[in-house]
């Protein structure tokens, strides 16, 4: 009996530990670079309003081809801006959903003008931890996979990005278990 009953506990242990680690498809995209897939999670609780804007922004195919326009090594890299210039956009301006979510290595956050509530479409994602941006930017992801993907963006590889985007698809989808739903 005792030996069934450690057996059970094992068996419910092993179930707790997979749930806890399981990500939620629903909020979670896909962002295909060069060199392999990056996995973003969205952060729903923490910033509602900006994972909604980017999940409809991804339906839409708003970041279908967009490079990679600011890199700064040690910092981060910045894309959603279809110019690829660093001043555009897609027109809807968020408000700013600040929050005790620290930006460390693999934050997402929405990228700004002066104005708090000017996020638009412009994301970036941090190389190593910046927390002199919290509570300053909106993180509304982490990424969990693939960072070593995020972490070959350099200045100098831009135009190869540039180039390689004019040709590629899609380099970012919303995901649903491993299968684009757009």
């Amino acid at each position: 009996m005792g030996r069934f009953l450690l057996i059970i506990g094992a068996l419910f242990f092993i179930m707790a530990a997979d749930k806890a680690g399981a990500s939620d498809p629903e909020n979670q995209i896909f962002l295909d670079l060069k060199d392999g897939r990056v996995v973003i999670d969205l952060l729903p609780d923490v910033a509602p309003k900006h994972v909604e804007r980017i999940k409809e922004l991804t339906r839409e195919g708003f970041y279908n081809g967009i490079v990679f326009h600011r890199v700064i090594d040690g910092f981060m890299a910045q894309t959603g801006d279809p110019t690829g210039t660093g001043t555009g956009g897609s027109g809807k301006k968020l408000v700013a959903e600040f929050s005790d979510e620290p930006f460390t290595r693999g934050a997402v956050g929405m990228a700004r003008a002066q104005d708090p509530d000017s996020g638009d479409s412009q994301f970036f994602i941090c190389f190593d931890d910046a927390q002199f941006l919290n509570k300053q930017y909106t993180v509304w992801g982490r990424v969990s996979a693939g960072m070593e993907f995020v972490d070959n963006i350099t200045k100098e590889s831009r135009q190869q990005i540039q180039t390689r985007s004019k040709k590629c698809r899609s380099l970012l989808t919303l995901s649903n278990k491993g299968r684009s739903f757009i």
